[in-house]
């Protein structure tokens, strides 16, 4: 564009010489200008020359700004032709990628925008040139998560008919959140614009509850619910769907639709299946209906440990777990569970060679003496046995053990050193440690590794080892703890299995997650 608008000056320099206008540079000689008179009497030079007082200036207008919906209709189109037609598949896989479906979201964003030009001061009035004025990059639109009632802890002023925050009170929920600032216009709340009146928008605030979603950790099919009130108004999940509820108010039946499309249904709150799941029949022991007596069994006498709490697990009760919607990102631990001989430090280790700019691990820590050959901070970390001992009493040790009258552990200060390290540390822990685990500090991905059948076992095991207790052991880790498991691979082929762990875990950088509520609050 630049070289044209060049060629356009030159050309109307020149037209000007040969009117007359303006005299002819000195020196220039007879052939040159009968040259020069030739190219511009020439018809393609003359066009040239009048382009840019014919060219109109052409309006740009985005055909649509609802891509998103589109494609979701399209989606719903051809559900049914991706078992028959391959290229219907290949087109629902398109759409459905992350990158594609950032790409319209971003383009819907820039095509409901205006970009006219704001009118001249004297056409309009004050409030049009405000808006005129007002940057698209000045609103911002944020989410507050709060329960209905739940004071706010900021206060507002008014400031020419804007509503605007004038303090906002340490530790009170805004404050904790952070998204407001003493400054900020309140323009609209759930989609609604708000008055002048700053009592008005307290009292709107107040009655305002953001969604909850949830996981739950049960499978639940209202045709054989005998308490629910109406079967046909109940909604079937299974474990591990994702579920938003949108009204609690009855304290036995709530109301909640699938994420993903799908009518509102009955559910049972948690108080209900609580009540449901912890009624149990009493177990006793006597000498018998003749005897006329019956004995309760006595009761056992534990002390609550982290590192022993398998027994406490059992009586766990888990119904819904409130999650959040998180954007792609890399957990900081890959955690992997299962019986003794599954494979789970075979994979851990695949993962750590191929990738060790990705994922790391720990050293654990031992009392034992070292070795000849062996390295301090190699295979093991050794140790004193008294300060091993301090360190476990201190809670420095995610797990711990004794064998063979030596102390071993992972501390967790070392899970740390491989996070700040910016890569994902791997865990093969036992399944107690998960209680520990689960959380904001550690953000882990737990993958069950499950013991395939005993005949493929034994198949894959050359070694003469007792492989009914690894399956029997298997099949109790997951009856246990699978309110815990985000996957569950059966390990009956060592390669497959691998591949199924690590396409999993790269999917946790492209794809959006549903993490515990906690984690993100």
């Amino acid at each position: 564009m630049g070289e044209l608008r060049y060629g356009y000056t030159v050309m109307g320099k020149w037209r000007k010489y040969w009117r007359g206008e303006v005299p002819f540079p000195q020196g220039a000689k007879d052939i040159d200008l009968l040259f020069l008179r030739g190219i511009m009497e020439s018809p393609t030079v003359r066009s040239l020359a009048q382009a840019p007082e014919q060219v109109e200036e052409v309006r740009l207008e985005a055909v649509q700004d609802n891509n998103l919906e589109l494609v979701t209709e399209i989606l719903g189109d051809i559900n049914g032709l991706r078992l028959r037609d391959q290229s219907a598949t290949e087109l629902s896989s398109i759409l459905q990628e992350p990158h594609f479906q950032s790409l319209l979201e971003a383009h819907d964003i820039v095509a409901s925008k205006c970009y006219e030009v704001p009118p001249p001061p004297e056409m309009a009035n004050d409030a049009a040139v405000n808006n005129a004025l007002m940057q698209a990059d000045a609103v911002r639109m944020i989410g507050i998560r709060k329960k209905a009632g739940e004071p706010l802890g900021v206060t507002f002023r008014v400031d020419k008919e804007d509503l605007v925050i004038a303090r906002i009170l340490h530790g009170g929920m805004i404050d904790r959140q952070g998204l407001l600032h003493v400054g900020d216009v309140i323009k609209e709340v759930n989609g609604r614009e708000v008055g002048g009146s700053p009592t008005q928008l307290q009292d709107t605030l107040r009655d305002c509850s953001g969604g909850v979603y949830v996981r739950p950790h049960f499978h639940y099919d209202p045709a054989h619910d005998n308490l629910i009130p109406c079967r046909e108004a109940g909604l079937s999940f299974r474990r591990g769907d994702v579920l938003q509820i949108v009204n609690r108010e009855d304290p036995n039946w709530w109301q909640a639709c699938q994420l993903v499309g799908g009518a509102t249904g009955l559910i049972p709150s948690q108080f209900l299946e609580e009540k449901r799941k912890a009624f149990v029949p009493r177990d006793f022991e006597g000498s018998g209906i003749l005897c006329g007596t019956l004995t309760g069994k006595k009761k056992k006498k534990m002390m609550y440990l982290t590192a022993k709490n398998a027994e406490f697990d059992r009586h766990e009760l888990q119904i819904y777990e409130e999650v959040a919607k998180m954007p792609p990102f890399q957990r900081k631990t890959l955690v992997l569970i299962g019986a003794q001989g599954v494979g789970r430090r075979s994979l851990k280790n695949r993962l750590v060679v191929l990738s060790p700019e990705r994922y790391g691990t720990t050293i654990p820590f031992t009392s034992r003496r070292p070795r000849d050959d062996e390295l301090d901070g190699n295979s093991y970390h050794f140790t004193a046995r008294t300060e091993m001992e301090t360190d476990v009493k201190a809670g420095r040790f995610l797990e711990h053990g004794e064998y063979d009258g030596n102390l071993y552990g992972t501390k967790i200060e070392s899970i740390h050193r491989v996070v700040d390290d910016r890569r994902t540390c791997i865990l093969d822990v036992n399944p107690q440690a998960l209680k520990v685990l689960k959380t904001a500090e550690f953000m882990p991905y737990v993958v069950f590794i499950a013991a395939p059948e005993l005949e493929t076992l034994k198949a894959m095991h050359q070694a003469d080892v007792d492989l009914r207790k690894t399956v029997d052991e298997s099949a109790r880790i997951q009856r246990a703890y699978s309110h815990y498991f985000d996957l569950t691979i059966v390990n009956d082929n060592l390669d497959h299995a691998f591949q199924t762990l690590q396409a999993a875990v790269d999917k946790l950088g492209s794809e959006a997650q549903w993490v515990p509520v906690n984690w993100v609050y």
